[in-house]
């Protein structure tokens, strides 16, 4: 399976993990640019998990900040999320609420008749025929999605 994952973590888990096909919604925290640079221009730097202080700047002297997105700026990466899940052939969404707009209105891209699940222990409010939620903690829920559904697929 070619797999894409989408993420609103700013942590490298998934990369820890093993995942290599990454979409980071909103940065990485492992990751900075310069104040004067958007989220998606050229500029930025790996610094892994060194702190970022005052003073830190670039080449320029433009001081560096976290190369992350804060609350009111554009998701850079979200035709990026938008064009992987327009392609995909099934679709699953596990750990987030679906609360956090734009990625929780990502699922309605989804082409006609793709298959949906969200694994969610709580209820979800989105209301759609394509979605099977599987009421499981994120950890049990992707045992039932790999060893359920997932060889039905």
């Amino acid at each position: 399976f070619n797999t894409t994952v989408v993420t609103q973590n700013i942590d490298n888990l998934h990369e820890r993990a093993g995942s290599k096909n990454i979409i980071h919604l909103h940065g990485e925290v492992t990751k900075v640019r310069p104040e004067n640079c958007r989220a998606d221009e050229e500029g930025v730097i790996d610094i892994g998990y060194r702190d970022i202080n005052i003073g830190d700047c670039d080449k320029n002297g433009v001081q560096l900040r976290p190369h992350i997105v804060w609350f009111g700026e554009a998701v850079p990466k979200i035709e990026a999320a938008i064009d992987a899940v327009e392609a995909a052939d099934v679709l699953l969404i596990a750990g987030t609420s679906l609360q956090v707009y734009p990625a929780a209105g990502l699922y309605a891209y989804a082409k006609a008749g793709t298959p949906i699940y969200i694994i969610d222990p709580n209820d979800v409010s989105v209301r759609d025929g394509r979605i099977t939620h599987i009421r499981e903690v994120a950890t049990k829920g992707m045992q039932v999605f790999v060893n359920d559904i997932l060889p039905k697929l």
